[in-house]
């Protein structure tokens, strides 16, 4: 029985779909419909119910399902350890990470990784949504904040911290605040999630901590569109150091408040590179973490 149509499998009673299995392996979804009924026709029975509105396993396509996985992960395993012998990486890396973490700190890096192991083929999915990395075969994703409790494995790549910044032709306009609770008499450039929208929190040298409320004119689910927003002079920000380090050294934007620690969540914060939970990690994987957190 081909692995490969078993994999296929796999993957449809996951995702409920042809069209979204067809498009994570850059084929027709008729040839992942045409594999489903190959199988199907082998083994002599039905294993998805097709409508027009959906599509689900029937009672035995489920418990073939049940039976079948955990085999092709086995299966997916032994391949990766007989590949891995030769002590060259090989194959494809589906790495995950949002949009302005990756944009800034992993596609700088793409060009050195891929000529170090160019027998690698790096498929890079960048998005701000949460991707589950046994639906979408996601082998590391780098998750940033604090983590959930999960069943995956996680390496810290980098602490991470916050400051509230702006540009100096706008501190020049607006006059730099004094104080942290200057900050309500100023347009802040808002991030849409839960704290970054409302109130900054703010720990002194002494640990005592203080909430501002923040408001704004301008809001935007784009980091790398807040940074330059408040390069451009169109009010405060509070932005990662991973995304603004450089602009903070060449002048493009101003820590305003340098003698706080800042954050909309929690202070202890950080990167996480994320794999599933499995016996093996494959060569690709382990290199690509070890060079992450060589080069970061």
């Amino acid at each position: 029985m081909d692995l490969s149509v078993l994999q296929i499998f796999v993957e449809v009673v996951k995702q409920r779909s042809f069209a979204a299995v067809a498009r994570e392996r850059n084929v027709d979804p008729s040839s992942v419909s045409r594999a489903i009924a190959s199988l199907e026709e082998e083994l002599g029975i039905r294993l998805l119910q097709r409508t027009t509105r959906q599509l689900s396993p029937t009672e035995a396509g489920m418990a073939y399902f049940r039976r079948i996985e955990p085999l092709v992960e086995e299966m997916q395993q032994a391949i990766d350890v007989a590949a891995d012998v030769s002590g060259q990486p090989k194959g494809k890396l589906r790495v995950t990470a949002s949009v302005a973490f990756g944009h800034q700190c992993i596609v700088p890096l793409l060009p050195q990784f891929t000529e170090q192991y160019p027998d690698l083929t790096v498929d890079l999915l960048l998005t701000d949504a949460v991707v589950d990395l046994f639906t979408d075969r996601i082998d590391v994703a780098v998750r940033l904040g604090i983590l959930s409790d999960s069943t995956l494995i996680a390496q810290q790549l980098m602490r991470t911290h916050y400051c509230v910044c702006a540009s100096a032709a706008y501190l020049k306009r607006a006059g730099h605040p004094k104080a942290i609770s200057d900050i309500e008499q100023h347009n802040c450039l808002l991030f849409p999630l839960a704290g970054f929208r409302s109130r900054w929190i703010f720990k002194d040298s002494q640990g005592e901590r203080s909430e501002i409320a923040v408001s704004g004119r301008t809001m935007i689910s784009s980091a790398i569109a807040l940074r330059d927003c408040a390069i451009a002079g169109m009010g405060l920000a509070l932005l990662p150091n991973w995304l603004i380090d450089q602009d903070l050294q060449n002048g493009n934007l101003i820590n305003v408040f340098p003698h706080y620690e800042v954050t909309a969540t929690d202070f202890n914060t950080a990167a996480w590179l994320v794999y599933p939970s499995r016996a093996y990690v494959p060569l690709k994987v382990r290199v690509f973490i070890d060079f992450m957190k060589k080069n970061s």
